[in-house]
Order: structure tokens, then sequence, then C-alpha cells
């Protein structure tokens, strides 16, 4: 699951340049006797953007269904706002908008059966702001190895993710300090 593209922009999955966090902090979802989703558990295998100076603050959840041993869907999701987005694509077309902020069904990936319940699922999981906050830390430390800092070897045991100095502007350009944006309690 090497880079792939993703709607025309490259994505790589978060565990390859950081696999003990994502070890971790990868959301997985266990359905028992659910009337809509196989028993089953279902991992959200970040993907982040590896195009240098892109800020699309945006992730890629490869749902990968554990017993089935495939990714059953894959489901874009951008937390920034709709004017933000409406900037970055220099454009306010509101159904690009909308798939940009997503939830959304990846267009240009092969979906299953499984996907429609499964992006509804999504929506349900990001209620959780500390994980929002988490997406957001990953992309930080993600977009930090594409843009300039070195890059950690894959599949490396013992590599720390970069370190970001708690008064530091924050990497996901919000303009705020690191300590009281991505890098805050939770």
């Amino acid at each position: 699951m090497r880079s792939e593209r993703a709607g025309g922009m490259p994505y790589e999955p978060f565990h390859e340049r950081f696999p003990e966090v994502a070890e971790k902090e990868t959301r997985t979802l266990t359905a028992i006797n659910d009337p809509e989703l196989p028993s089953d558990e279902y991992g959200f295998i970040e993907a982040y953007c590896n195009e240098p100076n892109c800020d699309c603050r945006r992730v890629f959840f490869n749902v990968f269904a554990v017993k089935r041993r495939e990714i059953v869907a894959v489901i874009a999701y951008g937390w920034a706002s709709r004017a933000y987005y409406a900037r970055w694509l220099g454009m306010a077309d509101p159904r690009m908008i909308d798939e940009l902020k997503g939830p959304a069904l990846n267009r240009a990936s092969r979906q299953s059966k499984l996907a429609p319940i499964l992006v509804e699922r999504v929506k349900l999981i990001l209620q959780d702001e500390r994980y929002v906050e988490r997406l957001k830390r990953h992309y930080a430390m993600f977009k930090a190895t594409v843009d300039g800092a070195p890059q950690p070897a894959t599949r490396q045991t013992g590599s720390a993710p970069p370190k970001i100095g708690r008064n530091a502007p924050c990497p996901c350009g919000s303009g705020k300090k690191y300590k009281n944006c991505c890098g805050g309690p939770g």
C-alpha cells in the first residue's frame, strides 16, 4: 500500500513513516451482532498527502477489514473550514468543497458494498474531538517530514516523531502556538 494517488494527489500511509505511533494510535471499529456490518474488526489506516508544500489538511482512511483481509472503503476527511477549502481550491464550488471536507467516499478508489455504511460510521467516530485532534497531530507530524525535515527511516524501531517546540507556530498552519493547537491536551 505504498504511495497511491487519490483524486489526483499522492497519499502515503502514516504507518510507513511512523510505525510505532500508528501501532498505538490507529482507530479500529469492532462490529459484533451489527445489523448492517458483518462481524469483523475494521482498521482505519490513515494516509496523508506526501506532496511537498501542499497544505490540503486531509486524511484518507483506508478501511481494512481484518477477517476479509482487504480494504473495503476509502474515505476522505478534511477538518479545515469550508472557506479554507474554497481559498485552497481557488474556487467556491460547493460540491468540490463537500468532497474535500467530507467525510466522503473517495470516488477515485474502488469501494465495497460496505463503503456507504462505513462512511456513516466514520461520521460518528469523527464526533470524538480528541480523535480529530489526533488526526491533525498526525498530519502535522507527517507533513513535517515531507516539507523539508529529514524523513525517518521506514519500519525502523525506536524512531521518534519530529519534536515541535510547545511555543513554536503550529505546523498545521492555524497561526496558533503548537501548545494551544495540535500539541494541546488530548
